[in-house]
């Protein structure tokens, strides 16, 4: 039993065959229909795919304009592409606290890191284990520091945030933030193999977006610069005509992962009742563990659409490493995993910068354990689990 697992089943293979057969295999139908489909379903106006999650944090860093001399702050606890894809835009990275019982970046860990950003210019909060970041809050501090607000959702597609008002916010929708970006990897709520995408309301945004995803070229006829090349002598653009606007790379997404991709959004609901309901389950029969086993501390107004189970567990209390813990699983065919080792703390981070001082982070990571949670598990499997932990951890 891994910690993640896809749920792919014949109509998701009987799809990607459909795409074989078809006359495209890179972007073609499939990918406009995708990125139509989880347009509405997280209600932005367009959606731009990609070839993966850490390429749509490029995309969307390049798309704002952001580069040599400026700031973007990450959360120290999130995967290594969140500050490793803007970085590699030419940004330099601060690294923010995050709350040590959920994971999530906070509006008071965001003002914090402002203190060390002098040439802050954005701010990429993370949906992690699925729960949406308060971003009402956090969108009021970074718009009074001017900052860009790039969601990073990779966790999160399905999950929706109640607004003041009772309204629900999709996340993607783009209520407080630039834009959104998604991961499509396999042990994701919607699997593609390898997928990506970046959802948008403005129309400058998306067109850059755009440009970033396919080498930095556009054809678009009005922001053409050399007219003697790109018309004729009727004023109609020539059919072959591109430009470039800035260098950039290959980030297409093929028609193959898009119609898998659109079989997999159209079981979305499904997958997150599922995975809703075991993490239930899971808060339920580990309730007798507490306080040596506790689960993340829970955002009231997060519609969550669960994608990890992590727990909090007191390794020094009940005597056992958290290596040995997760060894002692596997013997039992149960697999685990840490999500994640803060970022801030990596050697090439750490050279650049320095280790800031993020207990919050630090305390995190020092407790956490990632069960496993992935919808083709039954009932059984969370007892088991449950019985496994209580085992080890002399319970």
């Amino acid at each position: 039993m891994p910690y993640g697992r896809q749920c792919i089943e014949e109509d998701d293979i009987q799809a990607v065959v459909s795409a074989l057969r078809g006359d495209f295999l890179t972007t073609g139908p499939f990918v406009t229909r995708f990125e139509e489909k989880l347009a509405s379903l997280t209600g932005a106006r367009e959606a731009v795919t990609c070839s993966n999650g850490t390429t749509a944090l490029y995309m969307a860093t390049r798309a704002l304009g952001l580069g040599q001399g400026d700031q973007v702050i990450v959360p120290a606890l999130t995967f290594l592409a969140t500050a490793s894809a803007p970085h590699l835009a030419g940004v330099d990275i601060v690294f923010a606290d995050v709350d040590p019982q959920s994971g999530l970046m906070r509006a008071c860990d965001l003002e914090a890191a402002l203190r060390r950003a002098p040439k802050a210019r954005a701010v990429f909060p993370v949906h992690y284990a699925g729960q949406s970041c308060d971003m009402e809050a956090i969108a009021a501090v970074a718009r009074a520091h001017g900052l860009f607000i790039v969601e990073d959702a990779a966790h999160a597609l399905g999950t929706a945030w109640v607004g003041e008002n009772g309204a629900l916010l999709p996340v993607g929708c783009n209520a407080h933030a630039d834009l959104t970006t998604f991961s499509f990897h396999p042990v994701k709520t919607v699997a593609m193999g390898e997928g990506g995408a970046v959802t948008a309301n403005d129309p400058g945004l998306i067109e850059r977006l755009k440009q970033a995803r396919n080498h930095g070229m556009t054809r678009d006829a009005q922001a053409y610069v050399r007219g003697d090349a790109a018309f004729d002598e009727m004023g109609n653009a020539n059919p072959w005509y591109y430009e470039l606007v800035a260098p950039g790379f290959n980030f297409r997404i093929s028609d193959i992962n898009c119609a898998l991709g659109l079989s997999q959004v159209s079981k979305l609901d499904r997958f997150v009742a599922r995975r809703r309901i075991l993490t239930a389950a899971y808060d339920d029969v580990l309730k007798p563990l507490t306080p040596f086993v506790q689960p993340l501390k829970r955002e009231a107004r997060s519609l969550t659409a669960w994608h990890l189970y992590a727990v909090r567990i007191d390794f020094a209390a009940r005597e056992i490493s958290r290596a040995a813990l997760m060894r002692a699983l596997a013997e039992d065919g149960i697999g685990t995993q840490v999500h994640y080792i803060p970022v801030h703390r990596q050697p090439y981070y750490a050279a650049r910068y320095g280790v800031a001082h993020l207990p919050g982070a630090d305390a995190y990571y020092a407790a956490t354990l990632s069960l496993p949670l992935f919808p083709a598990m039954q009932d059984c499997d969370i007892e088991r689990v449950a019985q496994s932990l209580k085992k080890h951890l002399g319970l």
